[in-house]
Order: C-alpha cells, then sequence, then structure tokens
C-alpha cells in the first residue's frame, strides 16, 4: 500500500485502508475502488490523505498504535461529554453527577495508556483515515493520545500519565461555552472574538476543577495548554518555570496536532513539516524536552509515504529507524532519471548519510 494526499488520488484507484467516521464506525472499507463522488465526499469530511493498493509495495502493512475498539470507545465519550456541557450550559455538573463520568473516562484512558506502553513501533500518525465534522471532538482525542505517548516517553509517574490522558481528553471543553459564530468562523477571527475565544482556557478550567472526579492536574491541562515559554501565551502570559510541565507539555502536542489536521483555511502539515515549526520554537515558544520527546514518539515519515532523494530519485517510506526518526528506510523505485526500475531496492538513510529526503508525495 502507499499514502497519497487526496489531492492526487484519482477515481479508479482502490483504497488499501479503511476510512473511518468520528464515531468509529467504517465509512469506506478496504478494497472498494475510489470514484470521484466518494473522493469529494471524503475532502468534504476533512480527509486529507489516504492509503491505497500499488503493486509496488503491496507488502507494506500498517499498524495502529491503538485498537479500533478502544478509538471508538474515547470518542463516545468525548461526544457525549462535549455535548452535555453544550446542551446543558447551566446544568452540565448535575449531569455528570448523576452518572459514571469519571469512572468511564478513567477506564478508557487506561485502556489509551496501555496499549501505547504496549507499542515496540514509531506512531504513525496517518494509519487510520477518520473522516470528522467537528473539528475539536478529533482534535481531543489526538492530543490526549500525543501527550500520553510523550508522557510515557519522558518518564512521568503511572499516576502522572493517566492524569494527563485525561487532561488532553478535556482540554478544550471551555470551547463548548463559546458562542457558535466564533468557534464555527471559518476565517479569521477578528481581535474581539479572538479574545472571547481565549477565555475557553479559564472556561475549561474553571469548569473541571470543580469536579471532584477529575484530577486537578488534568484541570491545569485546560488552564495552561496556550501559555508559552517567552509569555506571549495566554490566559496569564506565563514564562518558563512558572508554567507547570503538563501544560508545557500540552502546548507542545495541541500544537503538533492542529498543524497536522486539515481545516478550511489551510492543508494539513505532513508530520516532519509540523515538527520543524515546533523544533524552530524549542526552547523560546515550547519545551524542548517535550518536542523532542513527541519528536522520538512518532514516525516523522510515515509508511508508504513517498519521498525523494537529493540523487533525484524517489521511492516509498518502509520502516522507521527508532532513534533516527527523520532517516527512515526507503525503498527506491524510481531512479534518478525518472525512469521505474525493475527492480526496485531498498535504502536505510540511516547508514548513507550523504541522501537526504528533499520533497514528499511527489512519485508517480
Amino acid at each position: 500500500m502507499r499514502l497519497i494526499s487526496i489531492q492526487k488520488c484519482r477515481p479508479g484507484e482502490t483504497l488499501a485502508r479503511s476510512i473511518y467516521s468520528e464515531n468509529g464506525t467504517v465509512l469506506v472499507g478496504a478494497g472498494v475502488e475510489l470514484t470521484q463522488r466518494m473522493l469529494e465526499r471524503l475532502k468534504a469530511k476533512n480527509i486529507s490523505s489516504l492509503y491505497i493498493q500499488d503493486k509496488r509495495t503491496d507488502d507494506i502493512t500498517v499498524e495502529t498504535v491503538i485498537s479500533e475498539q478502544t478509538r471508538s470507545a474515547a470518542m463516545s465519550i468525548i461526544h457525549e461529554t462535549f455535548r452535555t456541557v453544550y446542551d446543558f450550559p447551566q446544568k452540565w455538573q448535575q449531569v455528570f453527577s448523576d452518572r459514571a463520568f469519571g469512572r468511564e473516562l478513567r477506564q478508557v484512558m487506561k485502556t489509551v495508556a496501555d496499549e501505547l506502553s504496549a507499542t515496540r513501533s514509531a506512531m504513525n500518525l496517518l494509519a487510520n483515515a477518520c473522516a470528522f465534522d467537528n473539528y475539536i471532538f478529533n482534535h481531543s482525542f489526538n492530543v490526549a493520545l500525543y501527550s500520553t505517548a510523550v508522557a510515557l516517553k519522558t518518564g512521568c509517574s503511572e499516576k502522572e500519565v493517566l492524569e494527563i490522558s485525561i487532561g488532553g481528553m478535556l482540554h478544550d471543553i471551555g470551547k463548548m461555552l463559546v458562542p457558535d459564530y466564533i468557534l464555527k468562523k471559518p476565517g479569521r477571527l477578528t481581535a474581539e472574538e479572538f479574545e472571547w475565544m481565549k477565555k475557553h482556557a479559564e472556561y475549561g478550567f474553571e469548569m473541571l476543577r470543580h469536579l471532584d472526579e477529575i484530577p486537578l492536574l488534568s484541570a491545569h491541562c485546560a488552564l495552561q495548554h496556550h501559555e508559552r515559554l517567552d509569555g506571549s501565551g495566554y490566559p496569564r502570559r506565563l514564562k518558563g518555570e512558572e508554567i507547570h510541565p503538563v501544560g508545557r507539555l500540552m502546548g507542545v502536542t495541541d500544537v503538533f496536532d492542529a498543524l497536522t489536521s486539515h481545516r478550511v483555511y489551510r492543508p494539513a502539515m505532513l508530520p516532519h513539516e509540523a515538527m520543524e515549526v515546533l523544533l524552530s520554537g524549542s526552547g523560546t515558544l515550547f519545551d524542548q524536552k517535550y518536542v523532542e520527546g513527541l519528536r522520538d514518539t512518532i514516525a516523522l515519515y510515515p509508511l508508504g509515504l513517498t519521498v525523494k532523494l537529493n540523487t533525484g530519485e524517489a521511492g516509498v517510506v518502509v520502516d522507521s529507524n527508532k532513534g533516527m526518526p527523520s532517516r527512515p528506510v526507503v525503498r527506491i523505485l524510481v531512479d534518478e532519471y525518472g525512469q521505474d526500475l525493475d527492480q526496485p531496492y531498498e535504502c536505510d538513510l540511516s547508514k548513507k548519510l550523504s541522501l537526504m529526503i528533499v520533497a514528499c508525495d511527489e512519485l508517480v
């Protein structure tokens, strides 16, 4: 299978991995021949890339770090929790008290942490193409996933990992109290609208800190995920060590997912592009420890991604190198003259340091 941008996918190509809806049900199944109507529908559902069948890469298998059952359970809790706050802004606390909200949340996030702990491979962010109508729901799950992985990578205790997982899941819940016309505005916010939007961090903190079943550490994830080391963030313009470690961690994962998610006003970045943004702000905006923790956790160049080398050769990523995420193993399919090779071969960039990836998603 090969990973390509949906913009370069053409009718007649066959889907190699199923595409899921927000709640975990299959939207388009593997093996389906894509039509123009399907592609347009997927674009409207914010799908930015997908895996297609390619006889030259049939042996590539892409594994997910979280099971579909776990993802579906987590997304169900996100939907129910956020919708409760949205639908009952004056009574949501009573609604939560009437059901086992905290226990359900802890149970599913404990499962997420256990599954992430069990995997030894880099996290392939594009392994599951997930269509979504509500960006906040999908973003909340992704931030929880990345934050849990970084917490595990940077040596947090089991208790801290679980509380960070819960915090990641709920870090944006305050947005449910922001007016719809601001939350769903497709273009740039005015200065006044942005001031409204910034209130979501304090809204979320105040909501979560008054729930007995939510750890205070998780509430601080909501409060501080937009603070920046240089004091340019919000809501309190904290600097450096004034920001709690969970706020610094969450700031990294929140920005990373925002950059790698498709938005109406901006296409999604590939993981290595988003990581360059974080690395450029490392030490000034973002905590270097957590930027590096994320870098060493994810697959910067996901399996199946098409890449071009500085030699002019092109191929597909077939494996990653732990500890050297920017130098994967590439199966060379096209020579330096642009000709398809009769006998493709694999090139380990960790052993050939003169070779560099200079472009992605350009193989035909």
